[in-house]
């Protein structure tokens, strides 16, 4: 799979985006938040993410080292999205697979990753 622009966005449709992803490198965390939510996720620099819709309005959510900034809709509670920096300092964000349109992410090959030890 290519990178393809993809369009998400919460239960509700409070908050909406679109994004260039390539989904051939996704990812699923065992840390107790992400295993909780379900979270599939794949990457994009923020520069070339656009929310189309709900810019400003999430809640946010911080834990643990509190590095990633969790944004959730504040009407329906979906976390669509979340901030933080890569590790050469880019602005980054991370997007749920869960999502977006069109796509089942359980039919993804997604990284297992160990956040749980981290």
């Amino acid at each position: 799979m290519t990178e393809q622009t993809y369009r998400g966005g919460c239960q509700c449709g409070r908050v909406q985006f679109e994004a260039p992803l390539d989904l051939d490198h996704t990812m699923i965390c065992n840390c107790t938040r992400c295993q909780r939510l379900g979270w599939v996720m794949a990457f994009a620099p923020r520069a070339r993410v656009t929310i189309a819709k709900g810019e400003g309005e999430t809640s946010e959510y911080l834990f643990n080292k509190e590095r990633i900034r969790h944004q959730f809709c504040p009407t329906c509670g979906i976390e669509p999205y979340a901030f933080a920096d890569g590790p050469d300092g880019t602005p980054m964000m991370a997007l749920n697979v869960n999502c977006l349109e069109g796509v089942d992410p359980r039919t993804l090959s997604s990284k297992q990753v160990d956040g749980r030890s981290r």
